[in-house]
């Protein structure tokens, strides 16, 4: 029984040790980010002894929201700077954490068996029946994509046939699935699933896709979330970015 009680005690202590030395930061990031992110959070961990990364992804926007209601979390990485906007409008994220890490491009998919149209202007054909792209209130990819569509005045013609998806992943998926002839998706998510989707052409958009990412106003442990910030920017962490077809800033 001595032996018992001093093994508990021991391990009572080694788990009050690793409580007490065991910091977690909660990264709050776009959807379009998963891949890449989780593998820049295991490369950060190992070289960080007791730091443990969570993710939290979602759209960009619906991140804000979350944030802003209270939702823990220690880092946002957003898919725009319009979501990063209203972060800070919000007083959600530090100003002088904020910084551009990543660079992307639209681009419009269909099935991979399917035949893809040459231009934007193609998508009014009859054969395109359900074009995917996310909610331009709430999706930055959306609203690269209906700037796009507004630009080439096709908008108002292809309207009743647009399907909205709630981020980039589920457009997708739904292109994947064959349940939408088109979708508006970024290269890196095109690239993740290139047995099951085509890409057609590069989208042109005016505005740069551009990642930036911020350390979130009253972080528990801000140093920890600093140099996340920090390991996304180094060359260790735009290498991983790279491999998954992320652009520099």
């Amino acid at each position: 029984m001595e032996y018992d009680v001093r093994f508990l005690a021991a391990l009572a202590l080694a788990f009050l040790t690793h409580a007490a030395t065991a910091q977690e930061i909660v990264v709050s990031a776009a959807a379009s980010l998963t891949n890449a992110f989780r593998d820049i959070g295991k490369a950060f961990e190992a070289q960080h002894a007791g730091a443990k990364v969570t993710f939290n992804f979602a759209a960009s926007d619906v991140l804000v929201t979350q944030i802003a209601k209270g939702a823990p979390a220690d880092v946002f990485a957003s898919a725009d700077q319009e979501a990063m906007h209203r972060g800070v409008t919000a007083n959600v994220v530090l100003p002088d954490t904020r910084r551009d890490f990543a660079a992307n491009a639209l681009v419009l998919v269909v099935p991979a068996a399917a035949t893809p149209p040459a231009a934007l202007a193609d998508l009014v054909e009859q054969r395109f029946r359900k074009i995917a792209l996310g909610s331009p209130q709430t999706v930055p990819a959306g609203r690269y994509a209906k700037e796009a569509l507004d630009a080439a005045k096709l908008w108002g013609p292809l309207e009743s046939r647009l399907v909205f998806a709630q981020n980039v992943r589920q457009v997708l998926d739904y292109v994947a699935r064959s349940e939408a002839e088109a979708g508006f998706v970024y290269a890196t998510d095109a690239a993740i699933m290139a047995d099951r989707v085509k890409v057609a052409f590069d989208v042109p958009t005016s505005t740069p896709v551009r990642y930036p990412v911020a350390v979130v106003q009253g972080s528990k442990h801000p140093d920890l979330a600093r140099a996340f910030v920090a390991y996304v920017a180094s060359d260790a962490g735009q290498q991983i970015l790279r491999r998954y077809g992320f652009r520099a800033p």
